[in-house]
């Protein structure tokens, strides 16, 4: 199974399918069993690096893509 994240309008990151999140120093969060997790982009989770909802009325992105530059080669 492929992992998709959807860039979601004045919110989360959602990601599904085969992932797993580690720290800053490799250790694996325990997830439980979810296939689906929204991460935060705004900063106010209390429950960082997972989406608490707090950026209800708070953060304001419209999710367009948009292609990214040419990756730079030595």
């Amino acid at each position: 199974m492929s992992t998709k994240i959807t860039v979601k309008d004045n919110g989360s990151l959602k990601i599904d399918g085969d992932f797993e999140i580690v720290d800053k120093e490799g250790k694996t969060y325990n997830l439980q069993g979810r296939e689906v997790i929204s991460l935060c982009r705004c900063g106010l989770s209390k429950n960082k690096p997972f989406c608490d909802g707090a950026h209800n009325g708070h953060f304001l992105h419209e999710a367009i893509a948009f292609d990214l530059p040419p990756k730079k080669t030595a």
